[in-house]
């Protein structure tokens, strides 16, 4: 009888050493077991035999989707929320382990400056929101790439909103500016994720480029292009090389276009549509000579004089005074879309201009001249502005010292 309590004590004491010390989960670690059960929201799990876990309600839907292709038998990494419950099942949870999981990768992307993907699921006028597992996220409309920033005429908030909600589902490669774990928020970038390749495309850049991008916002001053990481602007006076009314004749958000690099500065990079096709203006020089007749139609009328269209993309300017004597208005005079005749009295192929005369008499005019004049009365016009800006701060400061 001694014998068989001998071999029994072994066996006990054999299973006791594999089993190690038998302790109970612990509420906030993580525990692995095996599924034994799987109800309609419930799941029971196994704990390598100390315990039975169980699963239930929100606690059993994670980011990943585990609930979704679980069956008996499969081992799972669980989150336990309470060592026991009324029927003393240890109360786990699956999105909190996928929680603990996600944050440990929002720490180390965090800490080791390194990118994440990720999907906005709500938008609102100040950016795009997240919530992976209970983590709130937010990326900034200033932190959007070029190609997503909502580029909006008078900043129209609902037109930005508009832009904004095109972009919920679609995965964003972004950089965690601030963690706050304790708050459980993330402020993320996707402008600052692109920088490096931003660097590295603005490097290998050349004036004199052309390439090809996808039209990322056009606003009344001109037309902005995405390509290669990359945007740049085509300015209003860059799109054709007639006169250019409404940018969004040109093109519209999201079209391919071809531009070419004419400026580079930092970060700053200026294009051009109307210098990938020919110069009208150089036919011009010889078509249009000073002192010759030319007929057309009145196209456009400004307080200082009247635009007449002498071809698609060249306008001749009559000037206020070449209109006839004393007149304070061309309106008075002109109308659009008046078929008129004038004499060519300049022509400047460098500034791409025309001067127009409906007068008999008229003079032929030295545009450079005039050119010059104007930059001189400008350079004083901002020595006198600068001066008077001057003389003002320093009677500030003379009144805040005394």
């Amino acid at each position: 009888m001694a014998d068989v309590c001998y071999i029994e004590n072994s066996v006990m004491a054999d299973v006791m050493s594999k089993c190690g010390d038998l302790n109970p989960p612990v509420p906030g670690t993580l525990v692995e077991g095996t599924v034994i059960l799987i109800a309609k929201n419930k799941v029971l799990v196994d704990l390598g035999g100390l315990a039975t876990g169980l699963i239930t309600g929100q606690e059993a839907y994670d980011s990943l989707g585990t609930m979704k292709d679980l069956k008996p038998g499969d081992g799972i990494f669980a989150y336990v929320l309470d060592e026991e419950n009324d029927d003393g099942l240890v109360v786990l949870s699956l999105r909190k382990a996928s929680q603990e999981k996600t944050w440990t990768k929002f720490n180390d992307s965090y800490e080791n400056n390194k990118p994440i993907t990720v999907t906005a699921n709500e938008a609102n006028k100040g950016g795009l929101l997240l919530n992976i597992d209970g983590i709130k996220g937010f990326i900034p409309v200033s932190q959007l790439a070029p190609l997503h920033y909502p580029r909006v005429d008078g900043a129209d908030s609902n037109e930005i909103l508009s832009r904004l909600q095109k972009l919920i589902g679609i995965p964003l490669s972004v950089r965690i500016l601030n963690l706050d774990r304790e708050g459980g928020k993330l402020i993320l970038s996707e402008k600052a994720a692109e920088q490096d390749n931003r660097d590295s495309a603005l490097g290998g850049l050349n004036i004199g480029d052309r390439v090809n991008g996808k039209i990322s916002g056009v606003v009344k001053f001109g037309i902005f292009v995405t390509f290669g990481g990359l945007e740049g602007l085509v300015h209003i006076s860059e799109i054709a090389w007639g006169h250019v009314k409404d940018p969004n004749d040109y093109g519209k958000l999201g079209d391919s276009v071809e531009v070419l690099v004419i400026g580079k500065d930092k970060d700053k990079i200026s294009l051009s549509m109307k210098r990938l096709m020919p110069d009208p203006w150089v036919e011009a020089t010889k078509k249009y000579q000073v002192g010759t007749k030319v007929k057309g139609k009145i196209s456009r009328i400004t307080p200082f004089g009247a635009f007449m269209k002498l071809e698609d993309d060249i306008n001749g300017l009559i000037h206020v005074t070449e209109i006839g004597e004393d007149v304070d208005d061309p309106n008075n005079v002109l109308k659009v879309g008046e078929e008129v005749e004038a004499t060519v009295i300049a022509i400047d192929p460098e500034d791409h201009r025309v001067g127009l005369s409906l007068k008999k008499d008229a003079k032929p005019v030295d545009l450079k001249v005039e050119k010059e004049e104007k930059e001189k009365s400008k350079k004083s016009k901002e020595k006198d502005e600068e001066e008077t800006a001057e003389a003002e701060v320093e009677d500030k400061e003379g009144d805040a010292a005394e």
